[in-house]
């Protein structure tokens, strides 16, 4: 085959086509076993002998049952019927897979009639997957408190870093042209800064987007990994194996020569999901070899999903504010234009309103040969050559561009003063417009290295090779106004079905035809369907979020994200009691008033004022939480009239009954399946508190009744006077002015810490959860004050504080044992937080701290 001629120009796509989905390779942080339909081993990896004890080429034509324990076999058939007949992966944690008993995770999926079993060994001390969904829990409610997009990706970010341990954790936003902005990074100290660098598009292939859609974790565990063969490298009808869904796919060696020339041994990339399609990326990388559990990695996209759901909530409460913008905008116009006069005569008025919601430097009417101007705009003769060309777009679009001279190239002669244009046509024949103007903008671009990568004849062939450098480069851009945001484009949509709906007034008043009526009726024909499609798709937007698709698992994951945010509710209570008694009542008004708001009159609570310890506070948390959903559903508070009534009860043996009844709602019936918020009603108050819950679907009203026992259940003890609000911490006695080091294994703990020393001026604080992390901390830097937790797990902080009084640095001790407790025995005489504790318990530490190390002196 002859060579491409050295002179051929550079093809961005032909990483594109790259058959990355088949490299019949494997990484070797586990194996893998392809088993045909009726469960015989077909293909293996060649490192199963490593995992497995048996070589790949003793395992083909084996049955499965000869490979696996039975009750592996057994689980893993189960797990089959769970998937679909499209993507999907089913995934089962800590199972034997040889005889001599040692766990394995194993991934399952579909690979056309293929059924891919990848199989990982379990490391001995890893850590209980419940820590794990707890840990992600309390990251996630971190995210839950931000209220913009880029807060919410730093958070998430700092969370990341913490689930994972990666050094760098980069939030990754796609741009209209698919190219990529870094929005929020966390990185080491003294590690060069990504985070505003921009990547273009060509740094992600398509198809490498499309397998972010379907499988939305990939570990890159170490770079240099040597990899494992598929055996037979393709199949009895001659094809390679498609390891698209495969999380143990092995990598394009184009990317890993990118990698490698960023300095990175080890990455992660987790998929950021919005409405099915790939809005962005969590990108983790690693400067060593790093391999995450499965078990972890499931935690990860639990995580991503979750801000997902975050992330939609927040870009759906937008869309909302526009939606309402937009409306207002119509209404006003409406008013001001319905006196009969037409646009041009108006258009000082229609540029009023729109400088309130659309920002521009000039604007121009166009509508019966005449035209006016206000502002920088093109010249009577320069828009009428730019006025055939927007003859030229799609009819009845709003057409928005923010570098006209790259579609019109005869822009460039006026550039200095228009730049942009978001055009409105506001007739249909002739063309008449309303065009918005915005001037040039010269802006330098930051790409993270040059973007146009050098066409080389490297190791992998005449193709792109990737970019050595990956320092910023700066473009500068010219003839570009600023961007036409997506908000300002809807805007304009909405102006223009409210511009045509003046001009078909109009025209109703000037001409009573026939002509004129059925002009009008295919306008609002026009403006409902319109309207019709932006509901559709909000109502999609609401519903589908970050999911690709609406299987029976996701949308029982959408019911557990509302369930989750009930127990946050309850969570939230428990904190600021600090996780005491919490008073019933208190539980059912939160609940009622979270889902109902104004209607939570509805609902009238009696009887005894009781308080419960925080296992049945929590269970309860979820049994009100079904029963107000269920209730606003298909019950009392889903009508008109219907009301609720909750009796509460305390018996002389110091149980408590908890009666619910529905009033003139809907008739009841009873459900036709026993779903799990069903379950949750009738079978949570047993089962976890020995209870008894009772529920009745008379026709009247559904009724329910639960017992609580006394264990659970106390008098209400009298409010605490209002204690007033803490002040803002002040400013320690001394500055902070070097490295601060937190010494603590929970990260969680570890987290608030260091939010509380950088409140209290601290620049840079080394967050370690372990002795030899320490100690090396403490070689390494010129540490100013530490926060040392005293246990450690299975060891203590005894070495590290030492160490730090030895050199005369400021510390405090944390235990959650007492400062009187036995766990300080032995430690040096320095001050000793109780945990929990707040920021003004560190200021106030820090300061007796300080003047201990400054007495000895």
């Amino acid at each position: 085959m002859n060579s491409e001629p050295e002179s051929q120009a550079a093809d961005l796509t032909n990483c594109d086509r790259e058959p990355i989905h088949i490299l019949g390779r494997i990484q070797s942080f586990g194996c893998l076993l392809a088993i045909s339909p009726d469960w015989i081993v077909n293909r293996a990896s060649s490192n199963t002998a490593a995992h497995l004890g048996i070589a790949a080429e003793d395992l083909i034509g084996v049955p499965l049952a000869e490979v696996l324990p039975p009750e592996t076999l057994h689980r893993l058939r189960s797990q089959m019927q769970t998937l679909s007949q499209g993507d999907g992966i089913a995934r089962i944690f800590g199972f034997p897979a040889v005889g001599d008993g040692r766990p394995f995770d194993i991934a399952l999926h579909r690979s056309g009639r293929t059924i891919v079993l990848e199989l990982e060994p379990v490391s001995p001390d890893r850590a209980d997957q419940a820590e794990r969904t707890l840990a992600v829990q309390a990251l996630i409610g971190r995210v839950m408190r931000q209220d913009t997009v880029d807060a919410m990706a730093r958070e998430a970010a700092r969370a990341l870093q913490t689930l994972t341990g990666f050094d760098r954790v980069m939030v990754y936003r796609f741009g209209e042209d698919e190219s990529g902005h870094v929005i929020a990074e966390v990185a080491p100290p003294g590690a060069e800064p990504y985070l505003g660098l921009r990547y273009p598009a060509s740094d992600i292939p398509k198809q490498a987007r499309a397998l972010y859609t379907k499988n939305l974790l990939r570990l890159i565990a170490d770079v240099n990994d040597p990899c494992a063969d598929i055996v037979p490298e393709r199949g009895a009808d001659g094809a390679p194996l498609d390891l698209s869904l495969a999380v143990t796919r092995a990598v394009s060696p184009i990317h890993l020569e990118y990698l490698r020339n960023m300095g990175v041994a080890a990455s992660m990339s987790v998929s950021i999901l919005r409405k099915g399609r790939l809005w962005g990326l969590f990108a983790c990388h690693h400067d060593a070899p790093h391999l995450l559990d499965y078990q972890t990695r499931s935690a990860v996209e639990l995580f991503a999903q979750l801000f997902a759901y975050e992330l939609a909530r927040v870009e759906t409460d937008a869309e909302l504010r526009n939606i309402e913008m937009a409306r207002s905008l119509h209404d006003r116009m409406m008013a001001r234009l319905s006196s009969g006069v037409d646009l041009v005569a108006a258009f000082e008025t229609v540029a009023e309103e729109l400088e309130d919601v659309i920002a521009f430097d000039g604007i121009a009417i166009y509508s019966g040969g005449e035209y006016r101007v206000l502002g920088a705009a093109p010249t009577r003769e320069e828009f009428l050559g730019f006025a055939r060309f927007l003859n030229t777009a799609e009819t009845g679009q709003v057409f928005a561009t923010d570098h006209i001279a790259a579609v019109y190239p005869a822009g460039e002669g006026f550039a200095d003063r228009a730049a942009g244009a978001l055009a409105i046509p506001v007739s249909r024949t002739p063309r008449d417009y309303l065009v918005m103007f915005r001037r040039e903008i010269i802006r330098t671009v930051n790409w993270a290295g040059d973007p146009s990568k050098p066409v080389t004849v490297g190791p992998h062939g005449a193709r792109l090779t990737p970019r050595k450098s990956f320092a910023a480069w700066q473009e500068v851009v010219r003839q570009h106004s600023a961007p036409w945001r997506t908000t300002e484009r809807r805007a304009a949509e909405a102006l223009r079905v409210t511009l045509l709906e003046v001009v078909l007034k109009l025209a109703d008043e000037n001409n009573a035809t026939s002509q004129r009526a059925q002009e009008q009726q295919e306008l609002l024909i026009a403006e409902l369907n319109h309207r019709v499609r932006n509901i559709l798709n909000l109502i999609r937007g609401l519903v589908g979020q970050s999911q690709e698709n609406l299987t029976e698992v996701r949308a029982f994951a959408a019911i557990l994200d509302a369930r989750i945010h009930a127990l946050a509710r309850a969570h939230d209570q428990l904190t600021d009691r600090k996780w005491g008694w919490m008073p019933l009542k208190g539980l059912i008004e939160t609940e009622v008033t979270a889902f109902h708001g104004e209607g939570a009159e509805r609902v009238a609570i009696s009887g005894d004022d009781v308080e419960l310890s925080t296992t049945a506070f929590t269970t309860m948390a979820l049994v009100v939480h079904e029963l107000t959903t269920n209730s606003a559903k298909y019950g009392a508070l889903g009508g008109r009239s219907g009301r609720v009534e909750i009796n509460i009860t305390l018996r002389d043996d110091g149980s408590v009954s908890i009666a619910w009844r529905e009033r003139d709602g809907p008739p009841v019936q009873a459900p036709q399946r026993r779903g799990f918020g069903t379950t949750i009603i009738e079978r949570s108050v047993p089962y976890e508190l020995r209870g008894v819950a009772r529920t009745s679907y008379n026709v009247g009203g559904f009724e329910a009744e639960f017992e609580l026992p006394a264990p659970h259940v106390r008098l209400a003890r009298p409010a605490p006077a209002p204690v007033a609000a803490a002040p803002k911490p002040a400013a320690p006695a001394v500055r902070l002015d070097g490295p601060v080091m937190v010494v603590e294994d929970n990260m969680i703990i570890a987290i608030d810490a260091t939010d509380m020393l950088t409140q209290l001026g601290a620049a840079h604080v080394f967050s370690v959860s372990n002795l030899d992390g320490a100690m090396r901390t403490i070689a390494q830097h010129e540490i100013v004050f530490a926060l040392v937790d005293v246990n450690l797990g299975t060891e203590t902080s005894l070495p590290a504080v030492e160490a730090l009084v030895a050199k005369g640095v400021p510390v405090v001790i944390a235990t959650g044992y007492g400062a009187d407790g036995g766990a300080i025995q032995g430690f040096p005489p320095v001050p000793v937080l109780r945990k929990p504790y707040t920021v003004e318990d560190v200021r106030g530490a820090l300061d007796k701290a300080v003047e201990a190390v400054q007495n000895l002196r």
